[in-house]
Parts: structure tokens; sequence; C-alpha cells
């Protein structure tokens, strides 16, 4: 390659490398910038209620008074029973593609699965308005209230919108995302520790123990990203928890998410202070839902390390 064959080479080379950073930079860019805006748009509320904000319980935006708590605790309660319900389910289900059914049924029905994941939460809101919340308040609620109503829990008027149905809601639509991904991680485990395994006369739940417990870490990093997934829903929680910023040990009662006050009063905002207070909730959801991805991409990436080194 002659000289000038060779710098043109190099001056592409270096052109596409350089491109790729941009790209990669941008995003981080993007990431940050998103933080300096919500920052400094919040600003004013930051201010005036401190740390106060995060603990406070008065949402009253007559009176300028504004406390995160309430939807704190929707958010948080709401998430872990959709992570509750969802979990056993997705990793029964990805442990049967994988482990039990033969290829001509798994790969059809884990692609009917992962489109679960693709409906637009708008319409797991509409079907839970007008066919599940009426089927847990005629069929589900009414048993729970009689053979367990002496436990907060279950206790109060069950109306079908409630703190427990916004969960099963955000279950039905995160059990796709973390089948999908439990499913992934079981595949990376090593064909050779299955074989290993009923060679030494392992039955097969023996063997598929050992297989769950050499992706424990990819699993809990599924269950995380499906938390964080119930976290940041919007739409379909919004519609069917009832939309009422209290703190309640009934799962009956309505709650609110941090998410649910944004999109419903955030077009409703007047106020500067009003509006300060809904970025800063925006902030702390984007805080909470950018921790809890990250720890369960590295928990994701921990299984693949460790199935490396074992290899």
């Amino acid at each position: 390659m002659n000289t000038a064959a060779r710098s043109k080479f190099l001056s592409g080379d270096t052109f596409f490398r350089l491109a790729l950073a941009s790209c990669a930079s941008l995003i981080l860019l993007i990431v940050i910038g998103m933080v300096v805006v919500m920052t400094n748009n919040s600003w004013l509320s930051i201010k005036e209620f401190g740390i106060g904000f995060l603990y406070g319980t008065t949402w009253d935006p007559i009176k300028g008074q504004f406390g995160a708590l309430p939807f704190i605790y929707g958010t948080i309660v709401s998430a872990l029973l959709a992570v509750l319900i969802a979990t056993p389910l997705s990793i029964a289900v990805a442990i049967f593609f994988v482990e039990q059914a033969p290829k001509s049924i798994a790969r059809p029905m884990a692609f009917l699965v992962e489109l679960l994941a693709a409906i637009p939460s708008v319409v797991y809101g509409l079907w839970a308005i007008f066919v599940l919340a009426p089927f847990l308040r005629e069929y589900v609620y009414p048993p729970l209230q009689t053979y367990l109503g002496w436990l907060p829990f279950f206790s109060g008027s069950a109306t079908g919108l409630g703190m427990l149905t916004g969960g099963i809601i955000l279950a039905i639509m995160i059990t796709p995302i973390i089948t999908a991904v439990v499913r992934d991680v079981l595949e990376a485990v090593p064909m050779t520790q299955r074989e290993a395994a009923l060679a030494l006369g392992a039955t097969d739940w023996e063997k598929t123990r050992i297989v769950l417990a050499n992706a424990s870490s990819g699993i809990a990093g599924a269950v995380i990203l499906g938390l964080g997934r119930a976290i940041g829903e919007t739409m379909a929680i919004t519609m069917v928890i009832g939309n009422r910023p209290q703190i309640s040990a009934s799962l009956f009662e309505p709650g609110y998410t941090i998410a649910s006050v944004i999109a419903n009063e955030f077009t409703e905002a007047t106020g500067e202070l009003y509006i300060s207070a809904l970025v800063e909730m925006c902030l702390i959801l984007f805080v909470v839902t950018f921790v809890v991805n990250a720890f369960a991409k590295l928990l994701i990436l921990s299984v693949g390390n460790k199935n490396t080194a074992a290899g």
C-alpha cells in the first residue's frame, strides 16, 4: 500500500472512530442535559421545601403545599406488588421455554410472549378498566375480604380501582419483559453444566435447580429490570389505581404514583411553585429509574462474566 492510500485509509478509520465516539458522547450529553434541565426547573421547589419535600404528606396546589411521600409510597407499593406477582410466573414460563418445551413449541410461544411487551400501555389500561377491574371486584376481592379481611391489607371497601388492581395490571405488563430476559439468561448457561448434572444422575428438577443457581445473578437483574419498568409506568396504572394522594395499609384503597400525578396534573399546573414541584417529581422518578436499571444491567453482565470464566 502506497503512502497516499495508507494516509487515506487511516483518515477514514479516524473519521469512523470519531463518529462512533460522537454518537456515544451524544447519548451521555442528552442524559446530563435532562438532569440539568429538570434540576434547574425544579430549583424553586427544592429551595422552598428542601428535603422535606420527600417526606411531606400534603399535596394542596391551592395552598402551595407539596409533599411527595404519598406518591413515593404508591409508586413503591404498586411496583413491589407487580414484581411479587410477576416474578414466579415469569421464571416458570422461562424455565418451560428453555428446559422443557420442544423447540417447535418454545420458539413461537416465546415470540408471542415477547409481543405482549409491545402492546401500548393505554390498551392495557382500557382493558383493566372494562375487564380486569370488574372481574376482580366481583370474583376475587370478596373472597379476600371474607377470609383475609382481618388483615389490614384486605380491609375496607373494594371498588375494583385501587392499589392492588394497579399492581396486578403492572404485573401483567412486566411479565413478558422478565420472561424474555430470564429466558436469555438461562440459555446463556453452558450446556455442559446440564450434561454434567444428568451424567451424575440428577433428575430434571435437580438439573433445573443447578441451572437456576448459575443464572441467579441474571435472574435478579431481570427482576430489577421489570421493577424499573413498573416504577416508570404511567397510563395503565393511572387508569386503575384511583389517583388519591393518601397512604393506606389497605390494598383495596386508591393510591397515587409519581408518574400518574405528573401525567394528570402537569397540563393543569399554573403557578411557578406548582410546576416546579411537578418537575421535582420528574427528577425523583428519573433518578430512581436510572439507578434501578443500572443495577439490573450490572447484575445481567455479572452472569455473563461468570459463565465466561467457567467456560
